[in-house]
């Protein structure tokens, strides 16, 4: 059996806007400036704290990013869904590895429970385990989440790849010493990708056709 990694937001899902909205909600509850979308664009990828520390202006305490944070979590968790959705082309992808019987499996840096909200919305039996960050796994770039879902599926390194859109989950399959393929269509800069020396793909069904090589190899 073969088992193919996906990060979330920027790979499988766009979700943008409504991470936008929810940090321009609790900015504006605090009295700060809210953010434009490419600024938000560019906070993205190293988890909510992260995301949340690098919206606020510099300088602010640990306390104040504890509440801001907080506030946003609250929000997004009732509003993660308004503007996302999956991008054109991933469902189809998704089905066909099912029916290949490969193990699909999600590792995001987004909080545990909206990892498995989305996951549930979105793909219900079309991935069948998602990690999200918790107390009990380090976000990426530890390789942490990756190896939590090579034991739940009994998988072996040289039988998983992973599949993101950014610097973060180029390093966390280098981390977990397994193959990765860089999408073009998510929240980070091509050229980023190629500098990293990722092997990048631009349509979905260029990624389909690497996958069927994966696949395939024994």
């Amino acid at each position: 059996m073969k088992c193919v990694i996906f990060d979330l937001d920027g790979t499988l899902l766009y979700t943008l806007e409504d991470l936008w909205i929810s940090v321009n909600f609790a900015l504006d509850k605090l009295g700060y400036n809210k953010r434009a979308l490419d600024e938000v664009r560019n906070f993205v990828g190293n988890g909510v704290k992260k995301l949340i520390e690098r919206s606020l202006p510099q300088g602010v305490d640990e306390k104040e990013i504890s509440d801001c944070l907080e506030i946003f979590k609250e929000h997004y968790s009732k509003n993660s869904a308004k503007n996302t959705r999956p991008y054109d082309g991933v469902i189809e992808i998704l089905q066909y590895l099912r029916s290949k019987n490969v193990y699909t499996a999600v590792n995001s840096n987004k909080f545990d429970a909206a990892v498995k909200d989305l996951c549930d919305k979105y793909f219900k039996d079309l991935i069948l385990f998602s990690v999200g960050e918790s107390p009990n796994c380090a976000k990426k770039p530890s390789p942490d989440g990756v190896y939590k879902i090579l034991e739940h599926f009994n998988i072996s390194k040289k039988d998983a790849i992973y599949i993101g859109d950014s610097l973060v989950d180029i390093n966390t399959a280098k981390n977990a010493q397994i193959q990765s393929i860089s999408v073009c269509w998510g929240y980070c800069d091509k050229e980023l990708l190629i500098e990293q020396g990722a092997f990048v793909v631009s349509t979905k069904e260029q990624l389909k056709f690497k996958l069927d090589e994966f696949i395939n190899k024994s």
